[in-house]
């Protein structure tokens, strides 16, 4: 979507959608109403009257527009009394997109002449587009599209909120980038099919990227990785990209690691059907990995940024490993195989194991780890573990600041004896007790010394139905509070 920032006056916007948000609880006293009500001659004043609405947070009123006015429908969108933040600005946005959704154009108004919140307005604008119609075909093929977005603003554009605009849509894009690869179904995003794509966003985005296939995985040392992958028909890939700002001028060095499995059937220890059929959806915490350094690429952040990806799918071939088998690692530690449908935890093992070679100052993994989870935090909200009480809190608060919700987990070593194994030096699993919680543990024994925060986002990944500013199907939940993170480093 094509956004632009314009100062014309309301009855001059040519829109297929004018959206205006409301915070007076008497939305007929609000100025920018009583002039839209003047162009329309009284009608939105008696279709607030009728419907009574009231601008409560998520309430929307809609009218067609008429010869006083150049857009053809307007929409009072309720903002609530809370204060005006940045993630409601976003949903506002977004809620404008989708009621767009069938248009051409919208156009909405600024609620606060802050360049701040022109990027997130753009952002919310290019995200709420968002749909995923590759396979549709005939009449189910949409026949308009979402193309053209405009910020209103109550004074004279500047430069500074043109860049703004610029930084929303491209954080919208990555977002929409992550949310693409999670929707792709799994017979067309194999473990290669990823590594090209990060090869080509590589070379657009002036992103250094190298892949690793099984030969090249088995001589770099990656037994758990390659353990996953043994049932399976496609072969690994092993994806390092790296960003590193222009004049090599850095101020942190973070290697962000992502859980890349194209497709889980749970290996030998199979999932029930219904519980299969989402899992092309395994991938998510590599699609926020991928989209977020391109976006770092994009806004040129003073920030080496390493995205390392480990891809394979999981599968029961007659090579599958067994519940009992035992694997070494790159990191040397020996680990038992307890549960085949507990692969998320292999892979990420030997990919942390390499990020921490790297010496960054923070690893940040990002992974649809547990099923625990979304029991403990329910389906919107993501776990955050982290080995640094300094470090988990600038990523909570990054999370707060973009409107992400994480919820700080403990690192509880009460529960670290579940991993004792009488044979190897691991276990890789404990009991359903505590299951997110003996997943980071596991987790924790790859990293080192580094600082190192991971994400556990199960639930919010992948959505059932829209929610907030989420569309169905694949989220990009992670990547606004990984720029943001970014961002303020």
């Amino acid at each position: 979507m094509k956004i632009l920032l314009s100062h014309a006056e309301l009855e001059q916007v040519a829109t297929d959608l004018l959206v205006l948000g409301v915070r007076n609880q008497k939305p007929s006293e609000d100025p920018l109403v009583a002039r839209l009500d003047a162009a329309l001659k009284g009608t939105l004043r008696r279709a607030i009257a009728t419907e009574s609405f009231k601008a409560d947070a998520n309430s929307q009123l809609v009218v067609h527009g008429s010869s006083g006015l150049k857009a053809k429908r307007v929409a009072l969108l309720g903002l609530g009394k809370d204060p005006l933040t940045a993630p409601r600005v976003r949903d506002l946005a977004v809620r404008a997109s989708r009621l767009a959704l069938d248009q051409r154009s919208v156009a909405v108004v600024l609620p606060d002449n802050d360049t701040a919140m022109v990027e997130v307005l753009a952002d919310g604008l290019v995200s709420g587009g968002y749909r995923y119609d590759r396979y549709l075909t005939g009449s189910r093929k949409p026949k308009k599209s979402l193309n053209k977005g405009t910020i209103l603003v109550n004074a004279r554009v500047t430069n500074a909120m043109r860049v703004a605009s610029e930084r929303g849509v491209i954080t919208a894009e990555a977002a929409n980038l992550a949310r693409d690869l999670v929707n792709s179904p799994p017979n067309d995003l194999t473990a290669t099919v990823l590594a090209e794509t990060c090869q080509s966003v590589s070379r657009t985005h002036g992103i250094t990227c190298k892949v690793w296939d099984k030969k090249g995985i088995e001589r770099l040392g990656m037994p758990l990785l390659l353990a996953v992958n043994r049932g399976s028909a496609e072969e690994p890939r092993f994806i390092h990209m790296t960003y590193k700002p222009k004049g090599g001028v850095s101020t942190k060095k973070v290697a962000l690691v992502g859980k890349g499995l194209t497709f889980d059937a749970g290996g030998l220890c199979i999932k029930p059907a219904a519980s299969m059929l989402d899992m092309k959806s395994d991938m998510s915490g590599a699609a926020v990995t991928l989209a977020t350094v391109v976006a770092a690429a994009r806004l040129a952040l003073p920030v080496e940024v390493h995205a390392i990806i480990g891809s394979t799918d999981n599968m029961t071939g007659g090579n599958a490993y067994r519940p009992g088998d035992v694997f070494p690692s790159r990191k040397g530690l020996s680990v038992e195989i307890i549960n085949t449908d507990a692969e998320g935890r292999l892979v990420l093992a030997d990919a942390l194991a390499y990020a921490q070679e790297l010496s960054p100052d923070y690893i940040i993994d990002h992974a649809t780890l547990t099923g625990a989870s979304m029991v403990a935090l329910g389906p919107y909200r993501a776990a955050l573990f982290a080995n640094d009480d300094t470090l988990r809190e600038s990523y909570r608060s990054a999370g707060e600041t973009t409107g992400e919700p994480y919820w700080p987990m403990p690192l509880d070593d009460d529960l670290r004896d579940q991993l004792k194994s009488s044979i190897a030096d691991l276990k890789h699993t404990g009991s359903r007790l505590g299951g997110t919680i003996t997943a980071a543990l596991f987790l924790r024994e790859f990293v080192g010394n580094a600082k190192w925060a991971h994400l556990d986002i199960a639930g919010p990944s992948f959505l059932e139905s829209t929610h907030g500013i989420y569309p169905r199907g694949g989220t990009g939940f992670g990547v606004l509070t990984a720029l943001q993170f970014l961002r303020d480093l």
